[in-house]
């Protein structure tokens, strides 16, 4: 396992509600800096720092992880439930005769 890896990812909601995993520090920074700067916030700005402390070995991935969730969290992206995000449309009868 890489030393950035987290021992679990995290699951959020990209683009039109298209679910992804972010499994280390790199996947979480990548993201942070791809965030819009109109929407950049304190939780932003410590996420991103923590990854950053993270790479120079001054704190834990795991850290670094629970910032990334935090901010993650504030902005609704969490996916908490993967099999919630499949639908599996309408429930039809099979019996042709109930309407």
């Amino acid at each position: 396992m890489k030393p950035d890896t987290f021992r679990e990812p995290v699951s959020i909601l990209v683009g039109l509600g298209f679910p992804a995993e972010v499994r280390n520090v790199m996947d979480a920074y990548h993201h942070l800096t791809e965030w819009p700067a109109s929407l950049r916030e304190t939780t932003h700005s410590e996420a991103l720092g923590a990854c950053r402390a993270s790479f120079r070995g001054e704190i834990e991935p795991e850290t670094a992880r629970d910032l990334y969730v935090a901010f993650a969290e504030k902005h609704e992206l969490l996916s908490r439930d993967p099999k919630a995000l499949v639908s599996p449309g309408p429930q039809l009868d099979s019996d042709p005769h109930v309407s």
